[in-house]
């Protein structure tokens, strides 16, 4: 039968509330474990061994994912089907790695069935349940435990909290192992080379700003007019301002200042540019992250930003415009 739109809302909303208890109850009890088993990561990945995720049903689910968040830290993890490992797969761990074994309730025949094999090669293990007291938990050398107070399925039958817990406390692993070994924006770059993410990543300002002819630039002696030409035929929305000695940046004008001074009144267009010009201009390096320009750009709602060298003259420019073509925002 049907629901109504009010009692649809209603449920989905007791579903979503019921998964926020589960996490928040994971976040309340975590403990010394959590650390010891962020310990044993650190020291895997120091002895150039790899981390394993395992599980059935759901929780394989849960494994994959984990494995890819890992693998984008730099941390190297693979997936275990717990079935095949049974029938040859086990071949594929070595001695000193790290194996994390998924089940909700700790009692799954085909994950405790690998704790043996596990042990014989010399493998450490993590029992990543929700039940503390379970024979995974019991035989397994470390636990990364997650509460799940209740199920948001009314028939307490579909993995719903749980997998919501337990996707959770792996990301968290994964996050606080991020940054205790400082991954920076570059490390993670390297690891995101292809589609849309790596490419925002690595693109540095040099590789979008304007320079050449499409920056204009013009001394501090020069008169509003001049600026408004050389802006103009370069198809700028503003013009770096520079002192006419060191060629320093000093300045930017811009549309915004150009309209402004012509409500100053007549002979505006003859007056010194830097009359009217915004002094001390937010700025950024040649090599700093594309994402870094987007940064300054949304924080300080300015329209361009001029680029420097590391004696303060002006090598480019990077306009708000072109941002969205580049499709780093």
């Amino acid at each position: 039968m049907a629901l109504d739109s009010k009692t649809t809302l209603a449920r989905a909303r007791a579903a979503i509330k019921i998964e926020q208890e589960a996490l928040t109850a994971t976040a309340r009890d975590l403990d010394g474990k959590f650390v010891d088993v962020s310990r044993a990561v650190q020291s895997t990945n120091a002895a150039g061994r790899k981390l394993i995720f395992t599980g059935i049903g759901k929780s394989a689910h849960i494994a994959n994912k984990l494995v890819g968040t890992f693998n984008s830290t730099g941390l190297s993890t693979c997936f275990l089907d717990a079935t095949q490992a049974l029938h040859g797969d086990l071949g594929l761990c070595s001695e000193g790695d790290l194996v994390f074994l998924l089940s909700n309730s700790g009692q799954s025949e085909e994950i405790l069935r690998l704790i043996p094999g596990f042990r014989r090669l010399g493998v450490r293990t993590v029992a990543f349940t929700s039940n503390p007291a379970s024979d995974l938990a019991k035989n397994s050398e470390l636990q990364l435990i997650y509460s799940v107070p209740r199920e948001a399925c009314p028939l307490r039958l579909a993995p719903t909290a749980s997998t919501t817990a337990a996707l959770a406390l792996g990301d968290a692993l994964a996050m606080v192992l991020l940054d205790e070994r400082g991954l920076t924006r570059d490390d993670f770059a390297k690891f995101h080379p292809a589609g849309n993410l790596g490419r925002v990543l690595l693109l540095r300002v040099k590789d979008i700003m304007r320079s050449g002819a499409r920056l204009p630039i013009v001394t501090e002696k020069a008169t509003t007019q001049e600026a408004i030409l050389a802006m103009t035929k370069s198809k700028s929305g503003s013009i770096a301002i520079v002192h006419p000695k060191s060629g320093k940046l000093t300045g930017i004008f811009t549309d915004g200042d150009f309209r402004r001074s012509a409500l100053t009144g007549p002979g505006f267009l003859e007056k010194p540019v830097i009359t009217f010009m915004t002094p001390s201009p937010k700025t950024v390096g040649e090599d700093a992250l594309g994402v870094d320009a987007l940064r300054l750009f949304q924080a300080h709602k300015i329209d361009d930003l001029i680029v420097v060298d590391s004696k303060g003259k002006p090598t480019g420019l990077v306009d708000g415009q072109d941002l969205p073509k580049l499709k780093i925002v």
